[in-house]
């Protein structure tokens, strides 16, 4: 395992078998394949959304890139516990994700489950956490995926994608929107006070033609094809910044414009 950078809090150490029967998590991929999120989601939005807008300065460009109706996989990369609530900051649909199953414990699950999370069981075939990804996309709802799998431990975008979202946008023929979250892996420091600034970066969808039994192959190619447009558009962030991403957004917008328009 990669060194963690001294200038981060340290993660705690991941937890990859957990122990309880898959039936124990029936109940959580039932609820996430047949209901919408409620209320519990909107809650959670209101509070997440203000705290990173206040703690972290929170910024996002080019969200209209993702479609506003219609199945569509949000990918980006992933360094921070609040990535979930960082990518769907922006836009106004309900975002779906899942998470580690461990986190399926009371009293979380009873935020998790109603707010539209479903588990997945790392360390093993899982291939309930597919179906119910599956069926989020067929009633044309919005995922959150990671190329890379866990969190970054490293404070780097990793190199190798995991080949899951390869399978699931070959599968499913959804679009896929690459997205970097800048900043987020410091977001662990605000144990020692400091609060970063983050910017989301929105990409152009992506989409392949759908096949019912894409290969290994196949769904690693698409995997790495989705992380290398996360990659570009992080690097973007890091050459320009922040304020210069902003100011080559807005000169773009100004550009768009029809003439005589003000």
């Amino acid at each position: 395992m990669a060194d963690q950078d001294p200038r981060l809090s340290r993660m705690k150490a991941q937890v990859y078998k957990d122990s309880r029967d898959q039936d124990y998590f029936d109940k959580f991929h039932e609820r996430a394949r047949t209901t919408e999120p409620n209320w519990v989601y909107e809650a959670v939005r209101v509070v997440t959304v203000l705290w990173g807008l206040i703690a972290f300065r929170m910024r996002g460009y080019h969200s209209e890139r993702v479609p506003s109706d219609g199945a569509v996989i949000l990918a980006p990369n992933h360094a921070s516990f609040m990535d979930h609530f960082f990518a769907g900051a922006f836009i106004r649909r309900r975002v779906r994700f899942m998470a580690k199953s461990q986190l399926f414990s009371k009293p979380m699950e009873w935020i998790f489950s109603p707010g539209g999370v479903f588990p997945v069981r790392r360390g093993a075939f899982d291939e309930d956490a597919f179906v119910t990804t599956y069926s989020i996309l067929e009633r044309r709802g919005a995922l959150v995926m990671y190329c890379e799998g866990g969190r970054s431990r490293t404070g780097r975008v990793s190199d190798r994608a995991r080949p899951g979202i390869g399978r699931i946008a070959l599968q499913s023929g959804a679009p896929v929107v690459p997205i970097a979250i800048y900043g987020s892996v410091r977001v662990r420091n605000w144990k020692r006070l400091q609060f970063p600034k983050v910017t989301i970066l929105y990409g152009e969808p992506m989409r392949w033609e759908q096949i019912d039994r894409p290969t290994r192959e196949q769904q690693q190619e698409v995997a790495d094809a989705i992380l290398g447009e996360i990659k570009t558009l992080y690097g973007e962030l890091e050459q320009y910044g922040p304020k210069g991403v902003a100011e080559r957004v807005r000169a773009e917008r100004r550009a768009a414009k029809p003439a005589g328009v003000a």
